[in-house]
């Protein structure tokens, strides 16, 4: 059947999807810029004007100088290490947290869910966050950046009102049968809730992947600093110097500029690739812990 439509709809069309082509070059271009500039010749580049439509010449020093900076392997690690301990204790936590939380027989459940979402809009203050993490010896500690954040309560609403979404029938009947909480938890509720469990996943990661801030509050040994706090000392701080050192004094500034920028690529691609193995589930989880209450 031949579908009509009118010179409003065609046009109302034609805008949303300029308008789209439009959002998506101006959120697309700052990552091609870096891109471009990193591959770059330096002397070229410095002395470029205005927007970049392609690499000025092409040179992959800055990457062998990045990745030959041992800080920048010690950052991987790092980052790695908070990524594997933070994500799995995030999404455990989490889940232990939202299953009790969607259960309507938990005595005081209401109470519960109305302190949790307290503590969203009402801290203590970053003073006194500082002092708690200090008291308990975390000072200097990779675990400084985990335990203090094990769960989110943003996620944590999202789990609960998808694990509410599940029928307790099926709970019902696996508690007939002698399953425990554990049991439920484990072989019925995550693996009927995958899409939000990927959701998850990815906003954890995310998170670990670019937190830089509280690290810098904890942690004083260079050797354990993250990918992302040393990204910024090398873009704030301006400290290139020592990647650029086999270069002549004068073209030092030229390819610390362009460092710059290939750092940025190799701190942003990984977590970008992480993108398309949960594509497929992002919308729907959120969704999921979104239309429930």
């Amino acid at each position: 059947m031949k579908k009509y439509t009118s010179v409003s709809d065609k046009l109302f069309d034609a805008g949303t999807h300029t308008f789209l082509l439009l959002l998506v070059m101006v959120t697309l271009y700052p990552l091609l810029y870096v891109a471009f500039a990193s591959f770059s010749d330096p002397n070229q580049l410095i002395s470029h004007k205005g927007l970049l439509f392609k690499s000025l010449g092409f040179s992959i020093q800055a990457y062998k100088n990045v990745l030959a900076n041992p800080a920048i392997l010690t950052g991987y690690r790092n980052t790695l290490f908070i990524l594997a301990f933070g994500v799995t204790m995030n999404v455990l936590m989490t889940s232990l947290g939202a299953y009790v939380l969607s259960r309507s027989n938990v005595m005081w459940n209401k109470a519960f869910i109305l302190i949790i979402v307290f503590t969203m809009f009402f801290q203590g203050g970053l003073i006194p966050f500082y002092l708690v993490v200090k008291n308990v010896g975390l000072i200097d500690s990779l675990w400084a950046t985990i335990f203090p954040f094990a769960i989110s309560t943003f996620n944590l609403i999202i789990m609960r009102t998808a694990f509410m979404g599940v029928p307790e029938s099926l709970e019902e009947s696996a508690k007939i049968d002698g399953a425990n909480h554990f049991t439920i938890l484990f072989k019925i509720i995550l693996p009927l809730s995958m899409p939000v469990i990927a959701v998850m996943i990815l906003y954890y990661a995310v998170d670990k992947w670019n937190g830089w801030f509280y690290s810098s509050l904890f942690l004083k040994d260079h050797n354990l600093f993250p990918l992302q706090l040393i990204l910024r000392e090398i873009l704030i701080a301006n400290s290139t110097d020592s990647m650029a050192a086999g270069a002549a004094a004068a073209d030092q500034y030229q390819i610390g500029e362009t460092i710059k920028y290939a750092t940025i690529m190799v701190a942003a691609v990984p977590i970008l690739c992480v993108y398309p193995l949960v594509q497929k589930y992002f919308v729907k989880g959120v969704m999921v812990g979104a239309l429930k209450g």
